[in-house]
């Protein structure tokens, strides 16, 4: 470019010569070189804004001196799924932003494993990132599993964007050599269900043997109900459920129809009782290997994808519903009353959260807060 502008200025300042020399014996004007300066400097801006758009109709590579990475993420949620459907559009993003330069390669549907096992790939290094509620490593996000704590989509942004939430993810790289780059939702609201009986009060779940994944809040809460439980594998579920390992199992209305336990469990009760946070695990050592561009095309990228998630959830669940009352199952929808015995049944497992370390007292009062100031 440099020497297209020298050519153009040579070429001015040639004509210009050229001019006073055919003007024979008349003097020449005191303003004529500054008028040809001034033609010179204008020719070479319009060369430098051509070249520009040349080059940027040649799709100039920004990045192109950056390096190309690959990103490996997985999860356990099968095509259809909101988790997938985002990470498919995260993917897609990250590739159209970094103009190719890094790819993520999504495998979905438990492809490389448990969540637990894609989580340790992930604190290994051998896998850079997954998303999913698992918290063996990073137990204070169960904090906002609390059985009940939010009523509301509103409700639920406010708590996993709050700065409480933030702090507690800040935790994770150096407890586990994880960074967290995003926290949506996992799911939306889980429901009760089981192959037994209607449950319409707590009693109703004294006896059953109801799956976990081995989660701490889904655990108390369980107990503090009455039941019994057992931990299964998500991706092993289906098959529990319909030889009878379990009883039953919470979860989704989303998770629900796309794993079609629907199948294999008769009665459902819509509680609401609980949210998941859907932590997106990063490899610390990877993360912080990238050029500051890429972690800020990533970042950018993953809280869009979070958004359109949160979207996804709350425009399907209904529909995850009617599927299920279409296959012929029982659901049952407590009134606020009823709702009302399962709150107070399950209160413990606050103080049992707090005695043991998941949270602090303040920390419950500033959910608390947060809950009762959003509507």
């Amino acid at each position: 470019m440099k020497k297209r502008i020298a050519m153009l200025l040579t070429l001015a300042l040639a004509a210009s010569s050229l001019a006073a020399c055919g003007s024979g014996n008349q003097p020449a004007a005191t303003q004529a070189p500054a008028a040809d300066s001034t033609a010179a400097d204008t020719a070479a801006e319009k060369a430098e804004g051509e070249e520009s758009q040349a080059a940027a109709a040649d799709g100039e590579d920004a990045f192109a001196d950056l390096g190309d990475f690959t990103m490996m993420v997985g999860h356990a949620q099968p095509e259809g799924n909101p988790r997938f459907v985002s990470m498919e559009k995260f993917a897609a993003d990250v590739a159209e932003k970094t103009n190719g330069h890094v790819t993520v390669e999504v495998f979905g549907n438990g492809q490389l494993g448990t969540e637990k096992e894609m989580l340790e790939q992930v604190v290994a290094g051998t896998v850079q990132g997954m998303r999913g509620g698992q918290f063996d490593f990073s137990p204070r996000l169960l904090m906002f599993t609390m059985p009940f704590l939010a009523q509301n989509r509103a409700q639920v942004t406010a708590l996993l964007q709050s700065d409480l939430a933030k702090k507690v993810c800040a935790e994770a790289e150096a407890e586990t050599g994880t960074v967290i780059i995003n926290l949506c939702d996992a799911g939306g609201w889980r429901q009760f269900s089981n192959s037994k009986h209607a449950i319409t009060k707590p009693e109703d779940l004294v006896g059953l043997k109801m799956r976990t994944n081995g989660m701490n809040t889904i655990d108390k809460t369980f107990v503090a109900l009455g039941a019994t439980t057992t931990t299964i594998p998500y991706s092993d579920l289906y098959m529990g459920l319909k030889t009878g390992v379990a009883d039953g199992q919470e979860n989704p209305w989303v998770n629900v129809e796309g794993m079609k336990f629907y199948e294999v469990q008769q009665y459902f009760t819509e509680v609401n009782y609980q949210f998941h946070p859907d932590p997106f695990y990063v490899n610390a050592g990877w993360w912080n290997g990238l050029p500051q561009e890429y972690r800020d095309i990533i970042s950018e990228c993953a809280a869009d994808m979070g958004t359109y998630n949160d979207q996804l959830i709350d425009e399907n669940q209904e529909a995850a519903k009617q599927v299920v009352i279409d296959a012929g199952c029982e659901v049952y929808e407590p009134t606020d009353e009823e709702l009302k015995a399962f709150q107070d049944a399950v209160q413990v497992v606050y103080d049992q959260c707090v005695e043991e370390g998941i949270m602090t007292a303040d920390e419950l009062q500033e959910m608390l807060d947060i809950v009762a100031n959003t509507k």
